[in-house]
């Protein structure tokens, strides 16, 4: 039936529709997980356990073995990415109350959507970009965008904007199953083949669980914002990413831009955030919507403009092509020694 080419046709396709499928099951049928209970209750509720294992694997197939070029290339992207979203949302906080908008088209808009929205790239969109329009040490670059899944950054953005503050051990614990993978991945290369083989494969069963913290009302409430939030998504990050990756990682700009996305990961951040501080409960379900939404637009929009920004200024532009062939003629005409 060639089901799974179907899906991945779909941008986010393996995270946005089984997270649309629990959303289904909340809305019409929601005591579902206790009508069964047992283990359909822990694939309906599980959210925090599956993405604790999902963590762990991200971190074992994290390699230090990177060229200095490539953790340049990948640090400058991932660390202006974390600045742009706290910037944003410490902006942002003037003018949006603590427990979000509440009423006309910014209702469900808060800090905390903002900064989860900006904070994570779409690392294996943004590899697949830079394969195809970049060159192989931006491609690289995805080693370190890793470390922006899960909430952790977040959790870092948000006590760095002033805009929350967590227990050290609370802090520590997010990061802990990621560390600990890492650890492991790099100890042993066998490791980090058997554990990476599973970082997409649990995709679809947090994004189920999540869906489950969902319902059809929230969504349709936030759906035009959602869109205006991925937009803005690729306006503000990838203005400053590509400043960034043209004047400290000196390259065209087109990682900068592949890099203005939001991963589908983000998604998994509101709610875990309200898990761990509650006074950010009231807006974590508008939040995961409005993440979602930024998931789709950036999947969408951020390869065209890739495209295009490559065909201008990248390797795939004239003046780029034109500089190498006179590169390559010099070479060709140099005096041999």
């Amino acid at each position: 039936m060639n089901l799974k080419s179907r899906i991945d046709r779909i941008p986010g396709g393996m995270m946005i529709l089984p997270l649309f499928l629990g959303a289904c099951l909340n809305s019409f049928a929601p005591g579902t997980g206790k009508f069964f209970g047992s283990f359909t209750n822990g694939l309906i509720t599980g959210t925090l356990p599956i993405l604790s294992v999902w963590f762990f694997c991200i971190g074992a197939s994290i390699s230090l073995k990177a060229t200095p070029l490539v953790l340049r290339k990948s640090g400058v992207l991932v660390s202006v990415k974390i600045v742009t979203a706290a910037m944003a949302g410490v902006i942002a906080s003037f003018f949006i109350p603590a427990d979000g908008v509440q009423s006309g088209f910014l209702a469900g808009l808060s800090v905390l959507a903002i900064i989860a929205a900006m904070n994570d790239t779409n690392g294996g969109m943004y590899m697949a970009l830079m394969q195809q329009y970049g060159t192989k040490e931006e491609a690289g670059a995805f080693c370190l965008m890793c470390l922006e899944s899960g909430p952790f950054m977040t959790m870092l953005t948000l006590g760095l904007a002033g805009l929350a503050s967590f227990p050290w051990q609370t802090m520590v614990g997010a990061l802990l199953p990621f560390l600990i993978g890492f650890i492991l991945g790099n100890l042993d290369q066998d490791f980090r083949k058997f554990f990476g083989q599973a970082v997409p494969v649990m995709v679809p069963f947090f994004a189920f669980a999540l869906g489950n913290n969902l319902n059809f009302a929230t969504i349709l409430n936030t759906g035009l914002l959602g869109i205006a939030l991925g937009l803005a998504v690729i306006v503000v990050t990838g203005f400053t990413l590509v400043l960034a990756d043209i004047f400290l990682a000196k390259g065209n700009g087109t990682a900068g831009i592949g890099a203005a996305s939001t991963a589908g990961a983000a998604v998994t951040v509101p709610p875990i955030i309200a898990s761990i501080e509650p006074t950010f409960a009231p807006v974590a379900p508008a939040a995961t919507a409005l993440v979602a939404t930024c998931v789709v637009v950036t999947s969408l929009l951020t390869p065209l403009l890739t495209a295009w920004w490559s065909r201008r200024f990248g390797i795939n532009s004239q003046r780029y092509q034109a500089a190498e062939a006179a590169k390559a003629q010099a070479v060709q005409l140099a005096p041999a020694e």
